[in-house]
């Protein structure tokens, strides 16, 4: 697992460099940077869905997928969790919760994570996670200068989601056909669509309760 390793550490260091900025940084220039992030992440999020195929799949495991984030609320547990963890450690940044539940998605939601974990997990090389851990560097710097701490420690979820793929890649490598991991991906970058029309703040959507159509597109496209 040395390209999650590698991944989680580029994160924690581009989160820190950003805090260590957001400190100097007047509010102007912290509202251009929630701009940009926004923009960044409705252009990861279009890349990924350009190459969509099996469309009712994709569209059903949403709807199947949104209903049981919602019925399971995991968006709302989220939310406990990390105001846990604020309160635990006494952070006192108001977009604690925020950050972290962003970071998460964007570093883990898209088909670098999902090709890199399957590549290494089945034995192949990690240059994959190595180039999305550049990327995540400057991607966390980006997101700590504006939405604090929170980005930071979303390296421990990131580490667990990646290490588990990995684990999962190792036993059972055969079962990410291509055709599954062009669905993950279809998926992946409509969710993130919606976290960055989230984080210009057109409309508040619960992606986090979207989440479960992951899973659900995978089972589909296996079935059929």
């Amino acid at each position: 697992m040395i390209g999650t390793i590698v991944n989680t550490a580029a994160v924690i260091a581009g989160g820190t460099i950003g805090l260590l900025l957001n400190k100097n940084m007047p509010q102007r220039i912290t509202g251009i940077y929630f701009q940009a992030v926004g923009l960044f992440t409705l252009a990861i999020g279009i890349s990924m869905v350009v190459k969509m195929d099996h469309i009712l799949i994709v569209v059903g495991s949403l709807a199947i997928g949104s209903l049981l984030g919602e019925w399971l609320n995991i968006e709302a547990g989220a939310e406990r969790l990390s105001n846990y963890l604020k309160a635990r450690f006494k952070i006192g940044n108001n977009k604690f919760s925020e950050g972290l539940i962003t970071a998460f998605l964007l570093f883990c939601i898209g088909s670098m994570t999902i090709l890199g974990t399957i590549q290494e997990g089945t034995g192949g090389s990690s240059d994959l996670l190595y180039t999305k851990s550049l990327m995540d560097f400057f991607s966390a710097l980006l997101l700590a200068s504006a939405f604090g701490v929170g980005v930071v420690v979303s390296a421990i979820p990131l580490f667990i989601f990646q290490a588990l793929l990995t684990l999962l890649a190792m036993y059972a490598g055969s079962f990410f056909t291509p055709t599954i991991i062009l669905g993950l991906t279809s998926v992946g970058g409509i969710l993130l669509i919606g976290l960055g029309i989230n984080i210009l703040e057109i409309k508040k959507l619960r992606i986090m309760n979207m989440l479960p159509a992951l899973i659900v597109v995978a089972v589909l496209l296996w079935l059929f």
